[in-house]
């Protein structure tokens, strides 16, 4: 008796091939539109992203770059609701989480844009944008404890970073931790010599130092 053979269709040969090849289109849309946002072409950025949102409607990326688009043309509304989009459809998405923070603390609502903030260095520490974004908020809230430990966890990870280093040496002295940040701006100056707000934020620090010595001679 002879073996049957079974017969395949060419529609269910053509199917991993139309995958691949919606694949490979959604890729390429997505680079065009990342390209296209990075120098500032935002309308044809936008329609990249749509063109990838309807090749891969579950997928979060298209949902997160119209979102930057609609926040660099200031549409906040407009983002507001990409970035929640990409939130529903990838509950990891750091960098959508970031954005929503970004848009909560242009309407200075600082509570909410902390919490978000917060949300992408659980799952992204060292994300530079939301680690700055929690920096700002954290002065406009005058709350530094937590966003003290992020920037110590980012530096563990990039220890050369110096913008990251001078914003926890300011932090410190906002804190009232004059050592810590005398010894951070120290190590900035080392690697940077000329870095001139270090330098500036030094003096200012070693003049309190100077100050409270004096309060406590004059106290006694």
């Amino acid at each position: 008796m002879s073996e049957e053979i079974p017969i395949t269709t060419d529609t269910e040969q053509n199917v991993p091939v139309e995958q691949h090849n919606s694949t490979q289109h959604y890729e390429v849309m997505m680079e065009l539109g990342d390209c296209l946002t990075s120098v500032g072409k935002y309308d044809e950025a936008q329609r990249h992203y749509e063109k990838s949102a309807t090749l891969s409607p579950d997928a979060a990326g298209p949902y997160l770059g119209l979102g930057v688009v609609a926040l660099q043309k200031n549409k906040l509304e407009d983002a507001d609701i990409a970035f929640r989009v990409a939130c529903r459809l990838d509950p990891k998405c750091a960098r959508a989480y970031a954005g929503m923070a970004m848009i909560s603390q242009q309407q200075a609502h600082y509570s909410q844009a902390f919490k978000m903030y917060l949300k992408c260095l659980e799952l992204e520490s060292d994300n530079l944008t939301a680690l700055l974004g929690l920096f700002q908020t954290s002065c406009q809230m005058g709350s530094f404890e937590k966003i003290i430990h992020y920037l110590l966890v980012y530096l563990d990870m990039h220890p050369g970073d110096t913008s990251v280093m001078f914003a926890l040496a300011a932090l410190y002295t906002k804190d009232g931790r004059i050592a810590e940040s005398r010894e951070i701006l120290h190590n900035i100056l080392a690697l940077e010599p000329g870095h001139k707000d270090a330098t500036n934020l030094l003096e200012e620090v070693e003049r309190g130092i100077v100050r409270r010595k004096q309060a406590e001679v004059c106290g006694k």
